[in-house]
């Protein structure tokens, strides 16, 4: 570990993921920006089968976070990051090498109370993709219509560590949707929110139906166990409504093929009934999924 404090500490943490950290380790390897700048922290929140890399650069810190949850991990992190930015990433991620470049360079001055959001671009995981990797690259992460929205994923966001801190981190209670939370309370504490959409994380599609519905499964269980009780009422009537809007969305996502926006609508009626039983399962007091 170098000496001196590096500017950037990169945040992410590791539940039963540890096989995809080798290619993540190698995109971070091959950033622009000067190793001795940035530092990794990987936070291993309680996997099952812990397998780090046998070799790590001299900026990795392996973590570890007993807390269950991935918001946990990171306020973990958080708390051991030696940088003024904590840029937060997803095991499954694979950074451009101008990724870090890109994010620091828009850093505007003065800084304290700006949040930067990058592109989150979702790329095909084979050569022929499947069903399920039509829907996640259909459906994509559109960071920039969040930040319109005033919120962004956890899977491309620089936040300055003093503002984290000020804030608490983020709502270790939630397994879903605790980025949106986080950058709501940001905001609403003056803090500006900006897209960079030159600063680009590429996300392997998922290839498989277990992948998918955990994931979401586990938003639909950070939308109806938190939040406000009127949120959580609307989100509870929305589960039960056919997902007319997602289909209008998909259809229109022209630079697809037919085919891909077609399957990608007949994925989300299946998740739609899966959603559906997962919130009466919620409903009836069960815990949330990780």
């Amino acid at each position: 570990m170098a000496t001196s404090a590096p500017c950037i500490s990169v945040i992410v943490p590791v539940y039963n993921d540890w096989h995809h950290i080798s290619a993540l380790m190698d995109c971070l390897a091959r950033q622009t920006l000067p190793a001795e700048q940035f530092e990794v922290l990987l936070v291993d929140n309680g996997s099952d089968a812990f397998q780090p890399p046998e070799m790590t650069a001299t900026n990795v810190r392996i973590l570890h976070c007993h807390i269950p949850g991935s918001y946990a991990a990171r306020n973990h992190g958080i708390e051991q990051a030696r940088a003024p930015w904590l840029v937060f990433t997803d095991a499954d991620c694979r950074p451009l090498p101008e990724w870090l470049s890109q994010l620091l360079a828009q850093v505007p001055e003065p800084a304290l109370n700006t949040l930067l959001a990058g592109q989150v671009r979702m790329i095909a995981s084979s050569a022929k993709p499947g069903p399920w990797e039509m829907h996640d690259l259909v459906k994509g992460i559109p960071q920039g219509w969040y930040v319109q929205r005033g919120y962004a994923a956890t899977a491309n966001l620089m936040v300055p560590a003093e503002l984290a801190r000020k804030l608490g981190g983020f709502d270790t209670a939630r397994y879903s949707g605790g980025d949106a939370d986080f950058c709501r309370r940001a905001v609403a504490a003056g803090a500006d929110l900006r897209y960079v959409e030159a600063a680009v994380v590429e996300h392997p599609a998922r290839t498989s139906w277990p992948e998918l519905a955990a994931k979401y499964r586990r938003i639909k269980g950070g939308q109806i166990t938190q939040g406000s009780r009127r949120q959580r009422l609307i989100w509870t009537l929305r589960t039960f409504l056919p997902p007319v809007i997602a289909f209008y969305l998909f259809l229109g996502r022209t630079a697809w093929p037919l085919r891909y926006r077609l399957v990608a609508s007949a994925v989300q009626l299946r998740l739609w009934v899966m959603e559906m039983v997962e919130t009466m399962r919620l409903l009836l007091r069960h815990g949330p999924q990780r």
